[in-house]
Formats: structure tokens, sequence, C-alpha cells
């Protein structure tokens, strides 16, 4: 018996019992469609975190007071030996390959305008900000480069704040109460959205120096400082450290990469991808399961079949793999059937709830279908086996 008759063979063994054919197939559909809708949630949450993360550009680094492997907590909220200053954001710009910092100081405070207000995130920054988050002035500019202490009291505000305090009027020029001082509005943002789960339009930006003031810090929360493309991070992090042990008088300061964050970011998604793959083997297991109990019983069922098939010449490697073939055949069907399964589940997940992204790589789809027809092929070993060992005169006693 030839490849195309052992697989036209296999098929009609299958439509013959179609209930008992659906039921296996359905067992690995489900297993596959489960790996395949994990996979695609799994993945979705990927992507959407790298673009949440590198959304400011890939070029970043930040340095915080204090550090993380001592106190565990940023210096912005404990005492440090020595805080991170304005003067030490204008050292970071001396640096070779370094081409902007902001000093960055976070609070939450009353913005008033009229007898609108309300609480909303504040940012103390200086006017790199727009370079080096990679965010953008819809009208009027952003805060002038000025980093005194006497820096002026000028806002900008995030598209929308604008919209809520504002409304149709242009804010430009009017003066609105922040933490109760008056500043004059000299800009708005263009919408960005939001970055895991921070809305970045329901912000305002004032100068650091006065929102150090404003909130009575001592310490910048953190400074971004953006090297030139090309450049390697490890490197541009040595001069860093270097320059502010030398200011500072020792290491009271953490200094992480995008690539360390992605780094962090690849471990924690490395273990829900291993939870997805325990659970979808579990669901595989039960669907391998199901294929080798129903060969066994189709075994038992053609013993005529079998001793037919070796009266006629089909030696035991020939049995071996007429059955290994129709337990394949399952599974590959199942796999089909699994991975619509799971790709449909993916894209209805994602209309009904848009904000969980998920996507169904190709590769993955091929990987998941090339498993569903092993798992079959090995679910079918043994009873192809037992199938050949038959004795041929004892089979044929069966008719």
């Amino acid at each position: 018996m030839n490849f195309r008759d052992a697989i036209h063979w296999a098929l009609d063994a299958l439509v013959s019992q179609r209930l008992r054919s659906f039921l296996t197939v359905l067992g690995i559909a489900v297993g596959i469609g489960a790996v395949v809708l994990l996979t695609s949630l799994g993945e979705g949450i990927h992507r959407f975190i790298l673009d949440e993360f590198t959304q400011f550009g890939t070029n970043l680094i930040g340095i915080t007071p204090g550090r993380a492997s001592t106190t565990g907590m940023s210096g912005a909220l404990i005492s440090n030996v020595r805080p991170l200053s304005i003067d030490d954001a204008d050292a970071l710009d001396r640096i070779p390959r370094i081409e902007a910092t902001v000093p960055v100081v976070q609070g939450n405070a009353a913005v008033e305008f009229d007898k609108r207000s309300r609480r909303t995130y504040v940012f103390g920054v200086d006017a790199d900000v727009p370079r080096v988050w990679q965010l953008a002035v819809s009208r009027g500019r952003f805060l002038p480069a000025d980093r005194a202490a006497d820096a002026r009291a000028y806002a900008v505000l995030g598209s929308r704040v604008a919209d809520e305090l504002f409304g149709n009027t242009n804010p430009l020029g009017r003066r609105i109460r922040i933490g109760g001082d008056r500043y004059r509005t000299i800009g708005v943002m263009a919408a960005k959205g939001q970055m895991l789960g921070f809305d970045l339009d329901d912000a305002v930006y004032v100068p650091a120096q006065r929102a150090l003031a404003m909130f009575n810090r001592e310490s910048l929360m953190e400074i971004d400082a953006l090297f030139a493309a090309g450049s390697h991070a490890g490197g541009i992090s040595e001069r860093i450290r270097t320059l502010l042990i030398a200011r500072h008088g020792s290491e009271d300061f953490t200094i992480v990469t995008q690539d360390q964050m992605l780094d962090v970011l690849g471990s924690v998604l490395g273990v829900l991808t291993l939870a997805v793959g325990a659970i979808g083997g579990i669901s595989l297991l039960v669907g391998g399961v199901g294929i080798t109990t129903i060969m066994t019983i189709a075994v038992r069922q053609r013993r005529a079949e079998i001793g037919l098939l070796r009266a006629l010449g089909a030696g035991r490697h020939g049995i071996v793999a007429l059955f290994a073939i129709e337990a394949t055949l399952l599974g590959a069907i199942g796999g089909v059937a699994g991975i619509v399964l799971g790709s449909g589940g993916a894209w209805l997940l994602e209309t009904l709830l848009p904000k969980l992204p998920t996507h169904t790589p190709l590769a993955y789809a091929i990987l998941a279908e090339a498993l569903a027809a092993v798992i079959g092929l090995l679910s079918g070993i043994l009873p192809a086996r037992q199938a050949a060992r038959m004795d041929p005169i004892e089979a044929l006693r069966a008719e």
C-alpha cells in the first residue's frame, strides 16, 4: 500500500466513525485553542508593554537618588546622603555623547482657573522635555531654558487639563493657580495618551526649581539623560556613575538604562510564558490521552480489518504506519480547529475589550499545528503497535 492509499484508508476510517473522530478532534482542538489563545494574549501584552516603555525613545538613561540595592526605594521618598540637584543635571549635560538632560520633580496639586478646579499631576521639568520625552506642543511653546532658582512662573498644560479648565477658550496667556501660586499659561501639549495606565495628557508642566519649592523637596525625583544614537548605554552609564560619585563622594544614586528595564520586563514575561505553556500543556496532555484511548478502542473494533490486511500481505511496519497516519490526521485536524478557535477567541476578546491587546504570530500558528500533529502521532504509536502485533488468523476469526 502506497502513501496515497494509506491516506485514503485513514480518511475513510475517520469518516466512517464520525462521532468518535469528532470527539477526538475536539479534545485536541480545545488544547491547541487554549495554547493559541493564551500565547496570543501573552504576545499582545508583551508588545503592548514594549511599546509603552519605548514610546519615549530608546536612548534614555534614568538616574534616581538613593541606592535601590540598599534602600529599595527612590530617594525622592526618603532621606539620602546627598539629593540629586539641578547642578547635577547641568554637570551631566557636559558629558560627551549626552545630548540633553531633564531634571524631574513630580507631585499632585490643585490647578485652578476662574471657578474651575481639578487636582492633577504636576511635573517640574525644563525646556528639553519635548526632545527627551518625545512630546509635542500643539499650541504656544514649551518652558524656556531657565534652570535658575527664580525661574519665571510659566506653565504648560496637558491636552486634557486644557480642555477641562478652558473648554473652547484659548488658554495661552491666561493666569492659573497651581498649588496656590499664580502661573502664566504659555503652551498646550499635543495628546499623547496613556502609558501603563498613567494619563500623560492629565498633567501640568512647570519649571523644576519652582516644583521643588511647591512640594517642599530638596531632591529631584530623577534625572533623565538622552544620549546620542549609536552610543553604548553601558559606557554612558559608567561616565555618569564616575561623575556623580566625584560630586557626591559616594554612590548614593541608582542608574537604570532602558536595556535593564527591558531585561526585567523580559524575565517577567518569561514567567508568564512558562505559565501559559504549562496550562496549554495540560490541555494538550488531555487531548493526547483522548487520542490514545480512541485509537485503542478502534484497534479492538477493527481486528478483522487488520487481519485481512495482514492476510493480503501487509507487514507489521505497514500496519503501524496506517494507524500512525490515522492518529496524526486526527491531531492535525484538531490542530487546525484549535488554531481557528484560539485566533478567533483572541480576535473576539480584542473586539470586545479593545484595551486588552492580542496578537497571534504566524510562527505560533505553524508551531501549534506541528505540535498537534506530533501529539497525534505519539498518541497513536502504542495502539498502532498493538495492532501490528496481532496474529492474522486470530484477527480474521473476529469477522
